[in-house]
């Protein structure tokens, strides 16, 4: 979503590598770059276990590509990010020699990977450097690397996850499964002001909650355009929230328990499993209106995932309402309320002359808003081509000297995903933008398979299947 798996060069497919095998006993799976979410989980609950980890793009995206960027979704709340449940990553480094860097133990590999010994001899200093680090107050990071996680354990493997490709190519993952919760509940709940709903998302984390959704007065917007709402049109908030617990009973107790407790002007509770689908379905309304909206209206994605300290969401989530409201432009925000983390998807008219500035300056104010804040730009989708030219603004100067230093151990010679993490020089944020109507036409079977992917959600499909099947 930020541009991490484009650029020129060679472009590395994973997508084939959908090896799968699950220790049932252990509650470990081993898989393939390849293999999607949906995959691993749909194999894991046949066992009685699941994989936490679960963003909205979960029936396609893969687990290589959730380790590269860290990858959340709404249940991080309770369970965290990709990053605390990989035991292992299996990847090659850049001069081609491949490893398995796993957690408490040395690597494996058939010789030792130059990249390997260069950071053996460094590592206790990084770790030091990564302990004295100024890091951004946030619940949710994926900019960056991993330096917080990596000063609290020391392992590799706490670097290469959410490392976006730019130390090794990551070919496979050990992940740890859980057991699957025995029952859920959710609660619906509207809010007159933010302030209300981030004190309730607050009541959520203390009640040890697995998901905390927030969807702001613009989100109810675009949904209402379509459907009937169950909350009121007026309100500033809705806080969308999943507790899961021993047995129904004490799922429905606990619901009803919280949706008392919340200062809200209405709570709906779902207690049983179509109930709480249908209140769900509302946090899926949007895309698919988005998607139908006139091509000259472009949900553009670039200040899709910032996160800042809890108690400044509010702040935040006013500051991106003015910013839109300066440059005459509709947006929807959405977001992981109880981590703080924030989606905004701003609708562009590309027809207008001037629709590259609106975009420019939007990206602008809101990077001040965030360093203000004391936030990041990356929640759980990662710097990419876009993020990265702006690290210099939100990043403490001595992380980035410490990223650099990093960049060089794995990699000396540039070669892995450059422009992605570590800026290349003169990179700007926003160059090549795919809806750009003036951008040099691809070639038609290229074009075709893309447009398929866009239309069929076909994003787990091998891109040269894809291309072959176009051709």
């Amino acid at each position: 979503m930020a541009g991490g798996a484009v650029g020129d060069g060679i472009i590395v497919d994973l997508s084939r590598l959908r090896q799968l095998h699950l220790d049932h006993a252990a509650r470990l799976a081993e898989v393939g770059a390849g293999v999607t979410r949906s995959m691993l989980d749909a194999a894991a609950r046949r066992a009685g276990l699941w994989f936490p980890v679960d963003p909205s793009s979960g029936a396609f995206c893969t687990l290589g590509g959730m380790a590269a960027t860290n990858a959340a979704g709404p249940r991080s709340l309770k369970h965290g990010s990709m990053r605390a449940w990989v035991e292992w990553v299996a990847c090659v480094f850049a001069d081609g020699t491949p490893a398995v860097v796993r957690r408490g133990q040395p690597p494996l590999q058939r010789r030792v990977p130059a990249a390997l010994a260069r950071y053996e001899s460094r590592k206790s200093s990084l770790r030091e450097e990564a302990a004295r680090l100024k890091l951004p107050a946030v619940r949710k990071d994926s900019s960056g690397y991993g330096w917080r996680e990596f000063a609290r354990s020391g392992e590799l493997v706490d670097l290469i996850v959410g490392s976006e490709g730019t130390l090794a190519l990551i070919t496979g993952l050990r992940l740890r499964l859980s057991v699957v919760p025995n029952a859920t509940a959710t609660i619906l709940a509207a809010f007159p002001s933010l302030e209300g709903a981030v004190a309730g998302a607050a009541a959520a984390r203390a009640v040890g909650a697995a998901a905390c959704e927030l969807l702001d007065r613009t989100f109810l917007e675009v949904a209402g355009s379509e459907r009937r709402l169950p909350v009121a049109g007026d309100s500033d908030a809705v806080l969308l929230i999943e507790l899961d617990a021993p047995n129904d009973v004490e799922a429905a107790a606990a619901a009803q328990a919280l949706g008392s407790a919340l200062v809200a002007s209405s709570v709906i509770l779902g207690v049983d499993s179509e109930s709480a689908d249908e209140l769900w379905s509302l946090r899926h309304a949007v895309s698919p209106i988005l998607s139908r909206l006139p091509a000259t209206t472009q949900s553009m994605q670039f200040i899709e995932d910032c996160a800042v300290p809890p108690d400044s969401l509010p702040a935040f989530v006013r500051g991106v309402r003015a910013a839109l409201d300066r440059h005459g432009r509709r947006g929807v925000i959405f977001g992981h309320a109880g981590d703080a983390h924030v989606h905004v998807n701003p609708l562009i008219d590309i027809t207008q002359a001037n629709w590259r500035e609106t975009v420019e300056l939007l990206l602008d104010e809101v990077v001040d808003l965030t360093v203000r804040l004391g936030g990041t730009l990356s929640g759980e989708h990662g710097d990419g081509r876009l993020r990265a030219p702006l690290l210099h603004r939100t990043r403490d100067p001595a992380e980035l000297d410490l990223a650099a230093s990093l960049k060089a151990i794995f990699d000396p010679d540039g070669l892995m995903n450059p422009g992605v993490k570590i800026p290349m020089a003169g990179q700007r944020p926003l160059e090549d933008i795919k809806y750009d109507p003036n951008l040099p036409p691809l070639p038609t079977a290229a074009r075709r398979a893309l447009d398929r992917v866009a239309t069929e959600r076909a994003y787990d499909q091998a891109r040269l299947e894809l291309l072959d099947e176009a051709g």
